[in-house]
């Protein structure tokens, strides 16, 4: 079991209850989507996994290890298990492709001839091969998020979380990204994806985790949910 979440609330200081004991398991290599309104939890949820946000009351295991008890010292180790693909691609304007990628090895400590190898390795994983040298505002929306998921994988992550990340592509596009995401599942990596894209859902025969004000009102693994 890689996540898990033990009766978990958050409430915060302004009263609002974002998350309302929730309670869930994810296995190694799976491919999770996590749906619901606007104000359900989902960002919540997520945040929780990288300790962005501790829990009011509730247990969080990733890899067996305590998220809750984990000392300030031990989050960085924790993120660098972890690779986030955004809605908005939040690309660094001023780097190239193979910049942008490399920026992200770079902050973890990662060595030159590691980030040398490896970045024309995942710039070509996402199909971008001949783009290296190219500024993100020379590139479509569909290829600056490959950018952003290559620079997610460039870590080999346990847990790649993906926060809406067709939201801003038209449906070809979205489905050329959802193609590359199952790849990268294939290969083992778990992915959760939080995401309002029925068609994409209803498409992937994956499991559902429905939200809604805090509460987990689905868990369907067939992913046969009927949305």
């Amino acid at each position: 079991m890689l996540v898990q979440f033990y009766n978990v609330s958050k409430i915060y200081p302004n009263g609002v209850k974002a998350l309302d004991d929730i309670s869930l398991k994810i296995d190694r290599g799976e491919f999770l989507f996590l749906m619901g309104p606007s104000g359900a939890g989902k960002s919540t949820l997520i945040k929780m996994l990288f300790r962005e946000e501790k829990p009011t009351r509730g247990q969080i295991f990733i890899a067996s290890r305590s998220v809750v008890r984990m000392k300030r010292s031990e989050i960085p180790s924790l993120r660098r298990s972890m690779g986030i693909v955004f809605q908005d691609f939040k690309l660094l304007e001023s780097k190239t492709v193979s910049e942008n990628v490399a920026f992200a090895m770079e902050v973890v400590g990662a060595r030159n001839h590691e980030i040398k190898n490896r970045v024309p390795e995942v710039i070509n994983m996402v199909g971008l091969k001949g783009k290296e040298d190219a500024f993100p505002g020379q590139l479509s929306g569909g290829e600056q998020q490959r950018v952003g998921i290559a620079r997610a994988i460039a870590n080999q992550p346990l847990i790649l979380i993906a926060d809406e990340p067709t939201g801003n592509l038209d449906i070809d596009t979205s489905n050329e990204i959802m193609d590359l995401l199952y790849s990268i599942n294939r290969k083992g990596t778990t992915i959760i994806m939080a995401t309002h894209a029925r068609e994409i859902v209803k498409a992937a025969h994956k499991r559902v985790i429905m939200l809604e004000k805090g509460r987990i009102i689905t868990d369907d693994s067939s992913g046969d949910y009927a949305l």
